[in-house]
């Protein structure tokens, strides 16, 4: 992931309400929430929701599929592990094998894929 990537990421993430929204994605997994359940549990008004969740999906941090009438979100995992990778890419002093395991404590390569 590019400099200019994580920005976008981060910066997408440093609103608490894209913060929540992301953290709720991650619970739900790879089947993801529709727009209007995201909204409803947050309690956030619909149309706000739109602006985030665009905002989160030009990060590449959310993907949308459309399914009859409703729109689901979901995370988008290799990406969120991506970012955290480089997050801590140079963990221990740029020696891995002290940190190996660190990324595959917080999101394993198995999970949710």
């Amino acid at each position: 992931m590019e400099f200019k990537e994580v920005v976008s990421a981060l910066s997408a993430l440093a609103q608490e309400t894209r913060l929540r929204v992301f953290r709720l994605l991650v619970e739900a997994g790879p089947e993801g929430l529709p727009a209007t359940e995201i909204a409803d549990r947050l309690g956030v008004r619909h149309n706000l929701m739109s602006t985030h969740l665009t905002i989160l999906a030009n990060a590449g941090l959310t993907t949308a599929r459309r399914e009859g009438r409703r729109v689901f979100h979901s995370i988008e995992f290799e990406n969120t592990r991506s970012l955290l990778s480089f997050l801590v890419e140079d963990c221990c002093n740029g020696c891995p094998e002290k940190c190996a395991s660190l990324l595959d404590e917080i999101l394993p390569a198995s999970a949710c894929a």
